[in-house]
This record gives structure tokens, C-alpha cells and sequence, in this order.
């Protein structure tokens, strides 16, 4: 088992930004939709840029993000969005082993409030995977380091976490902060823009 991430590491953040979000009934893609001031995804992207990590990939599909929001991102975009997000999950590999990464730490874009020191945290799981945890529940992001990428899925729509049951020797997990609430509807976003709450 590898330790926790070393200086001589690279390693990614990437955010999986490419699902129709079929369940947000509005004229924007949920991604667009304002929260607290600022589009969904704006907030994942910062969290995961304040992390630290070598670089971060964005990929997306169903929705066009405005670049400008996003200097510090290499911006990928999947043709197979509709496929699932294990085809989102394999143009992020390709990315990262463009950039020649040795681990890549995935989250989705439309969870806001997970931190950075949650992304920190994930990135130095002594594990071929680590998994954030939330209060004892399993989560994002998932750390998935080089020697592991082979073994993921090419179709389908659970991402690592086919993996994840298959190889559970393989996963470690980490107690997180934040939380991992998503916004899939237009009652999460009225729930969160009406609370002055942090989740």
C-alpha cells in the first residue's frame, strides 16, 4: 500500500461537470443556477483550486461553462456526456496522464459545499484509494492514484464506485468536513439560497 502523498507526487483535482441534470427543472443547467451569488459550479472550483493540487481538469459536457470563471483549469470536454460518468471519468484520466499525473482526486461540480481541506485531505490517503467520509457516510472526492486507473469502468454510470465494491482492499477512507450535499433540484437551490446557513 502507498504511502500518503509524497513531494515527488503529481497530483490533480478533477471536477465532473458533464450530466444533463435532467431533474433540475429550470431554463439554465443546474451547473448555471445561482447560488448564494455565483454559479453552482464556481463554488467547487474554487474549493478545489484552494487545495493546492498540480493541476485541476474540468470536465465537461452537457452544459458550456464560461472559461473566464475558470483560468486556473484545463478544460475537457466529453462528446459521450449521455453515456455515463464512467466516460467522463476516463477523459479525465486521459487528461491527467497528458499532463503526466501520478493520482487524480475526483468531485462533481455540483456539490458546493465540500471543502478544500477535504480535497487536501483525500489527496494524501495512504491508499490506491481514498474515499472522503462524512459523518461515517461515504462520499467525494475519491482519490484514484496511476497504478489503479486501468481497472476503471469504460461504461456505465457509477464511476469508481464500481471499483470501489469490487477492490474494497484497495479503498481507505477519510473523515471529512463539509458536506456533501449536491444540487439536483430547484428546491435544493431555493433550500440554500434561502438559508444563510453553512450545510
Amino acid at each position: 500500500m502507498p504511502t500518503c502523498r509524497s513531494s515527488s507526487e503529481k497530483c490533480c483535482g478533477i471536477l465532473l461537470a458533464a450530466g444533463a441534470g435532467s431533474r433540475f427543472r429550470a431554463p439554465e443547467h443546474k451547473l448555471q443556477a445561482i447560488l448564494r451569488g455565483r454559479p453552482v459550479y464556481c463554488w467547487a472550483f474554487d474549493a478545489v483550486v484552494s487545495a493546492g493540487l498540480d493541476a485541476v481538469i474540468i470536465v465537461t459536457g452537457a452544459a458550456a461553462l464560461d472559461p473566464t470563471t475558470m483560468p486556473e483549469a484545463t478544460i475537457v470536454h466529453n462528446p459521450e456526456w449521455a453515456s455515463g460518468q464512467a466516460t467522463s471519468l476516463q477523459c479525465a484520466r486521459r487528461a491527467a496522464e497528458a499532463l503526466g499525473m501520478d493520482a487524480m482526486v475526483v468531485g462533481l461540480a455540483d456539490q458546493p459545499f465540500i471543502t478544500a481541506a477535504a480535497w487536501r485531505s483525500v489527496a494524501n490517503a495512504p491508499a490506491d484509494i481514498g474515499v472522503a467520509t462524512y459523518d461515517g457516510r461515504r462520499g467525494n472526492p475519491v482519490l484514484l492514484r496511476r497504478a489503479i486507473w486501468p481497472l476503471l469502468p469504460s461504461e456505465g454510470d457509477q464511476g469508481a464506485r464500481s471499483l470501489m465494491t469490487r477492490r474494497p482492499d484497495l479503498v481507505v477512507e477519510v473523515a471529512c468536513t463539509g458536506s456533501p450535499a449536491d444540487i439536483d433540484t430547484m428546491e435544493d437551490l431555493q433550500q440554500w439560497n434561502s438559508s444563510t446557513n453553512s450545510p
